[in-house]
């Protein structure tokens, strides 16, 4: 007992005292690691105070820390800010950046910029850009300096593939292009063409730092496997490829997570996988982490509050919504949901409440049906759903600030998010199975 209380240190903040695990402190805390580890006097003792600091910051951080996911207030959300900063805690920076919306860009923009947090000032900056249309009347409060900051950046852009199989007929087919939305003509336009030996049919698909991934794919009548991987950059307009899991696999979900991509589950020889890799981007190699809990291909995935989720299916219609901790190397099951389905199934985020879609029962399979599951309450909310016509069947959805973009056969679906509803708002012709954001 006598050596677990000396690893801890009593903080003084104002009038608030925190007894704290030094090696949290150290761990996370260039301050504190530098305090303690700089030899003089301070670096011993078993009290200190920290002045100019509020201690509400000082909470935020330790919650953080410790693994929790406070919902902020603007004012917490300024202490918190102020906190990240003078402690030098990049965890806590990295949550705030996970945690902006349309209700907290602004105020994270301006205070990320008074206290120097670089990392949190270029995303909230880049969030406002993407949602300008809806944010812009709340702007003015900004300085011309900041203005001018946002209207410099490049607004994220829709990028749509479509499910294409290289072929000898069939090498020039228009399925090998890839298309961005052009948001101000309301149009798609191309953007590139695929590799000729790349394919996107059940390949695993993800976009990150202003790269589209492309893993897996079968060829042929026989689902023969794509053996390579291929990466596009946007930037230079130039494709390279890339080692390929260890394990080859299709009908695979890619999903990009810190400096890691993820490529789990999926089919090999017809077998449905439970295994899951991840790609180092600084060591451009592949290595296996916790299997899923069962075998599952095409499984819907999407990140929450910088938090990676996903959806198994389980026979008599059950969904189990399954959250990955890479620091821990586990799948935990978050919560179930049991809804009939025919076909169809994917998964979107938003804030902290993750929407499931899907198509409905067999008597109602032409009605997208959609439920969301909130990520701070636990609680499920049945959404008004859309209906779709005979070539309409649900393929895939992300979100870009309040909005949501699905994709179909032959629509691009909008919907604004208004207090926790789906708003349809308008459609744009479209013609892909993949819908990724680009930065």
């Amino acid at each position: 007992m006598q050596s677990h209380l000396a690893e801890r240190v009593k903080v003084h903040i104002e009038k608030e005292v925190f007894f704290v695990d030094k090696g949290l402190l150290i761990e996370h805390s260039e301050y504190f690691r530098a305090l303690f580890r700089s030899g003089m006097k301070e670096s011993t003792q078993k009290e200190i105070t920290i002045r100019d600091l509020s201690p509400t910051g000082f909470l935020i951080m330790l919650k953080i820390l410790e693994g929790g996911y406070p919902t902020l207030s603007c004012e917490e959300n300024l202490r918190a800010v102020e906190c990240a900063s003078f402690l030098q805690v990049k965890a806590m920076a990295q949550y705030l950046i996970n945690s902006l919306n349309s209700d907290n860009c602004i105020l994270l923009y301006q205070a990320a910029a008074m206290f120097g947090l670089l990392d949190l000032f270029r995303s909230a900056a880049l969030y406002i850009r993407d949602s300008y249309s809806d944010l812009e009347e709340y702007l003015d409060c900004l300085s011309p300096e900041l203005l001018a900051y946002i209207d410099s950046l490049i607004p994220s852009t829709f990028v749509a593939v479509g499910a294409h199989t290289p072929t000898i007929e069939f090498l020039e087919d228009l399925s090998r292009t890839i298309c961005y939305l052009d948001e101000e003509k309301n149009v798609w336009r191309t953007l590139s063409c695929l590799p000729l030996t790349a394919s996107t049919f059940l390949a695993g698909m993800a976009a990150m730092d202003n790269k589209i991934y492309i893993v897996g794919g079968v060829y042929g009548y026989n689902k023969q496997i794509v053996d390579q991987s291929f990466c596009y950059n946007v930037t230079s307009d130039t494709w390279s490829e890339f080692s390929s899991p260890q394990q080859l696999r299709y009908d695979v979900t890619l999903t990009a997570h810190g400096d890691f991509l993820y490529a789990i589950g999926g089919e090999f020889e017809k077998t449905p996988l439970k295994s899951v890799e991840k790609f180092d981007m600084s060591t451009s190699s592949w290595s296996f982490v916790s299997d899923l809990p069962q075998p599952a291909a095409a499984a819907p995935c999407a990140q929450a509050m910088g938090r990676i989720f996903v959806c198994l299916w389980q026979p008599l219609d059950t969904t189990i919504i399954y959250e990955y901790e890479p620091q821990k190397d586990e799948w935990l099951s978050i919560s179930t949901l049991n809804r009939p389905q025919s076909y169809g199934h994917c998964m979107a985020a938003h804030r902290d409440n993750l929407y499931v879609m899907r198509n409905g029962p067999f008597d109602d399979f032409l009605r997208c049906m959609i439920d969301c599951f909130n990520l701070t309450t636990k609680q499920w909310t049945s959404l008004p759903g859309q209906y779709m016509n005979s070539k309409g069947a649900l393929f895939t959805a992300v979100i870009r600030g309040d909005t949501v973009y699905t994709v179909n056969k032959m629509l691009t679906l909008l919907y604004a998010i208004d207090e926790n509803r789906l708003v349809f708002s308008s459609v744009n012709s479209g013609h892909s199975m993949h819908l990724l954001v680009l930065d």
